[in-house]
């Protein structure tokens, strides 16, 4: 269990890591490739744990090693508060609170999203 979780995260952090490498913040500016980062993880996250909840018997190491794993390596928290810090710091408050905001409120919307779209694809599954 924990070398699933282990390689799933190892995984899931080179791929942010190259994200950020591909996408880095302008100084002061909306760290676009954090938010996109989180928003994916989120919607991937709800679609994942649909998935297993529609399954009869996923194999017992699918969540820890795709949902803790790969998706906790991949989403961050930490990055995301450095970079509301640094936004802070910069004297950038209205982008600041919008940051903060808009990502609570776009994981969740993103997480319930996932979520729907497997659900409408699973025969019979598409109502709420």
């Amino acid at each position: 269990l924990v070398a699933a979780v282990a390689a799933g995260g190892a995984l899931g952090a080179a791929g942010r890591y190259g994200l950020a490498l591909l996408w880095p913040p302008a100084p002061a500016g909306l760290p676009w490739a954090t938010l996109i980062t989180n928003l994916l993880g989120s919607a991937l996250l709800g679609a994942l744990m649909q998935t297993i909840t529609l399954r009869t018997a996923p194999h017992r190491l699918l969540r820890p090693f795709l949902g803790t794993g790969v998706l906790g390596g991949f989403t961050t928290f930490s990055t995301y508060a450095v970079e509301t810090t640094g936004l802070l710091a910069a004297g950038r408050y209205g982008l600041a609170i919008g940051y903060v905001l808009g990502t609570v409120a776009g994981a969740l919307g993103a997480a319930w999203l996932g979520a729907r779209a497997v659900r409408a694809a699973h025969p019979g599954g598409a109502g709420d």
